[in-house]
């Protein structure tokens, strides 16, 4: 095990979560996308907004993948709190 391993088991454990349904590898992809296609921030926001959807009902590799999207096709080199992501 590596020590990512070693505390997503004890951060499940603390939160009596099911470690068999944490998707680390999908969220991980995530986090890359959104601190290197988005704003740095934003991996650890996004991630806990992911968490909130799933929370909510939604799958986690479906959702991963939608916002993994959206951040690809971010407009690159704007400013993340001023940039209109729905501007052409």
């Amino acid at each position: 095990m590596t020590v990512l391993d070693d505390w997503v088991t004890a951060v499940c454990a603390e939160l009596e979560l099911d470690r068999s349904g944490v998707p680390v590898p999908a969220v991980l992809d995530l986090a890359r996308d959104v601190a290197h296609q988005v704003v740095r921030p934003g991996a650890p926001v996004t991630a806990y907004l992911l968490g909130l959807a799933v929370g909510r009902g939604a799958d986690p590799a479906e959702a991963a993948a939608r916002l993994s999207a959206l951040a690809g096709t971010w407009p690159i080199g704007l400013d993340a709190e001023t940039a209109d992501p729905t501007a052409p």
